[in-house]
């Protein structure tokens, strides 16, 4: 936020009440400044009942429709219709709507800021903000018809996985329009930015399609070709595609704290544009909204809250007054200096690197999700000496032993097979990420594409292509193993060079865990000269990502599920308690809680038989108690602790209060989470 005597209002010097009469002659103006980095702003304002902040017009009963709302013209969908696609799209990625999963009644929105499930569709009135920074990172504002200017707050919401700037909008983002606080969004250099070579065409801000040279600097990413870059590109790889958060080149992960940061003083400058009172040239606000009177929370899941902690450890202004995070990606500085223990024992894997991590699931998971019929996987580690068994159930009943021996927990085994998907996308896109490799090096053999029911690559549709900001969550198409025997194919579909079987591409996985480690990943041999300058730049990477465990003494809770199968809790939240015990000391106000029988994604529950409670109903209760505790400094935060959820029987049995119990103020002694110097003890 950029302030022209921000002296004045560090020191705490009074301001004018937010309206619209003119300031005191008398007192020195502190005028309200665009951050330079922002570009043009639009805004459109929303009545609540045709359209909205929160469902786009859809509410509660729209959201929980089979089909999203159809497009008048599929092949050339307009920016209101892609921005109500999206945000359908959004919000149902991150909840559980399905029959009895507790949506309408424990959360939704219907469910009020109380948690008090009414009859009405839950749309919310108010004005959305864009802009796009000057690296063509995307940032949202949306302030309700409720904002309370007396009681002002803000909630980020950057976006979950690669998601686009709707990515948040069903987690942080409806706790904090329900409560009457600004959200301010950030698709933090990922979101979804679909790069067609066939037709050289880009995603704009708003979904809208539109060619490279047309959209220029507003494209939301194109790669860094030359036209006739593209041109062989496209002729010798038809149907392939780019897409940003992989092919920027600029792993966008290494600022996902900076855009958070930027989306804050992007809310504060509207904010104050809005309320802020007429200075007396007639033409700016002056500043009425600070950090000083203005609770802002640093909120979001995955991703998303990954970026909120490393917001609170890179603010420097006192931006932050607090964080409420669930299940982030978040990768500890070092697995060293702390401890991590689980019961009476010490847990294995600890700290671990998501690269690393995901590399490793990434050859063992999709042995677990083999069948009788499609057994490759597991044939092909076995031959190199990866797996042991002598039939499928043995051979996988040893992957998710060495998965465990890894760093995963017990709790995991149900979901592992669930998971083989969506770590063979983790892998490959961080691969070109944190190698910061452009889509034309082909990466271990891997690029992405649509394809056909026999895993041969296709090019988008037209309609596809235009309803691309609304479908796609930021990873685009599937993972082609371009080295595959007989041709390119899905990677699920690939035949390894190396073993001359389907193995689902085998070898390029064992490629990307080579890049991850340093060594030959079968014979721990050093690697090529080109494979070892490729991991080289993956590790490099890597370290630009790690966080520090420095709070800087904010008020912080994290709340991750226990049966987390895609961010271990030993890799990411566990550890990351333990480094800022080690770093912060007495000074930590950070509060760790882990709830059982939840998962990254909740609506996994409806493949399973009522394992899985939803995780989201912890977020809120998390942002809840620090809303309450910044408002009220008396009021205290939850212990650390484990919530022993309840499962159902079945899926047709209704989640409710009852399988989600809420957080113990005084946790017993079985259920306690135990900080002793730098010691983090989890009870079993």
């Amino acid at each position: 936020m950029q302030i022209k005597t921000i002296v004045l209002a560090l020191a705490g010097i009074a301001v004018t009440a937010c309206g619209s009469d003119h300031h005191d002659p008398d007192q020195p103006e502190d005028l309200n400044f665009k951050p330079s980095y922002l570009g043009a702003i639009s805004s459109n304002t929303y009545d609540g009942v045709s359209d909205d902040l929160l469902t786009a017009g859809l509410g509660k009963t729209g959201l929980a429709a089979a089909a999203p709302p159809a497009y008048a013209d599929a092949n050339n969908p307009t920016a209101a219709e892609l921005r109500r696609n999206a945000i359908y799209s959004n919000y149902r990625a991150v909840l559980d709507i399905a029959a009895n999963s507790g949506y309408g009644t424990l959360y939704g929105p219907n469910v009020d800021a109380k948690g008090v499930a009414g009859t009405g569709e839950g749309k919310i009135a108010g004005t959305e903000y864009l802009a796009y920074t000057d690296n063509n990172v995307t940032l949202m504002v949306q302030v309700p018809a409720g904002f309370d200017v007396k009681n002002p707050c803000i909630v980020t919401g950057t976006s979950s996985g690669s998601r686009g700037i709707y990515g948040a909008i069903g987690s942080s983002g409806e706790w904090g329009l329900k409560n009457n606080c600004a959200v301010t969004y950030a698709d933090k250099g990922s979101g979804t930015g679909l790069y067609a070579f066939d037709d050289d065409s880009v995603n704009l801000q708003n979904g809208v399609r539109a060619s490279r040279a047309a959209a220029g600097a507003n494209a939301t990413f194109a790669p860094a070709l030359s036209d006739a870059e593209r041109a062989a590109f496209a002729a010798a790889y038809p149907g392939r595609i780019a897409f940003k958060h992989a092919h920027s080149q600029q792993n966008p992960e290494k600022d996902w704290g900076k855009y958070t940061l930027q989306a804050v003083e992007f809310a504060f400058y509207v904010l104050n544009e809005k309320y802020g009172a007429l200075a007396r040239d007639n033409k700016s606000h002056i500043v009425a909204l600070t950090p000083k009177n203005t609770i802002t929370i640093a909120s979001s899941i995955s991703n998303g809250a990954g970026a909120a902690l490393l917001a609170a450890e890179q603010d420097t202004k006192g931006l932050i007054s607090g964080v409420a995070a669930s299940e982030p990606q978040i990768q500890p500085k070092s697995g060293t200096g702390y401890s991590v223990r689980q019961g009476a024992a010490a847990v294995t894997g600890q700290g671990k690197a998501l690269f690393d991590y995901s590399t490793y699931a990434a050859l063992y998971q999709p042995c677990i999700a083999s069948t009788a019929a499609a057994p490759g996987r597991c044939t092909a580690l076995v031959a190199r000496g990866l797996l042991s068994g002598a039939d499928l159930t043995a051979q996988q009943n040893d992957a998710k032993a060495r998965l465990k021996a890894y760093g995963w927990l017990p709790d995991a085994d149900v979901l592992q097979a669930a998971h083989a998907g969506t770590n063979i996308l983790v892998a490959v896109t961080y691969a070109y990420a944190y190698g910061k490799f452009s889509v034309t090096d082909k990466v271990c053999g891997f690029t992405f594409a649509p394809t056909d029911a026999s895993g041969v690559p296709v090019a988008f549709t037209s309609a596809q292509k235009a309803s691309s900001f609304a479908t796609q969550n930021g990873i685009v198409g599937s993972v082609v193993y371009e080295d595959s025997v007989g041709g390119a194919r899905a990677y699920n579909a690939g035949v390894s060079p190396g073993s001359g079987i389907a193995d689902q591409s085998l070898d390029g996985f064992l490629c990307l865990r080579s890049l991850a480690t340093g060594v030959d990943a079968v014979t721990g041999a050093p690697l090529s000269a080109a494979l070892a300058a490729q991991s080289a730049r993956v590790r490099a990477g890597m370290a630009e990502v790690a966080a520090t465990g420095n709070l800087k003494g904010k008020p912080a809770i994290i709340v991750q599920g226990r049966s987390d199968t895609l961010i271990p809790v030993n890799f990411a939240s566990r550890a990351y308690a333990g480094l800022n015990a080690a770093v912060e000391g007495s000074a930590s106000k950070l509060r760790y809680i882990e709830v059982t029988n939840a998962n990254h994604f909740d609506s996994f529950a409806n493949a399973l038989p009522g394992n899985i409670v939803p995780l989201h109903v912890y977020l809120f209760r998390a942002l809840d108690a620090m809303l309450a505790s910044l408002r009220n400094g008396a009021t205290p935060l939850p212990p650390s602790q484990v919530v022993r959820t309840v499962t159902r029987a079945d899926n047709t049995t209704p989640v409710t209060s009852a399988n989600v119990p809420p957080f113990a103020a005084t946790p017993t002694a079985a259920n306690s989470i135990l900080v002793s110097g730098t010691t983090i003890t989890i009870p079993d």
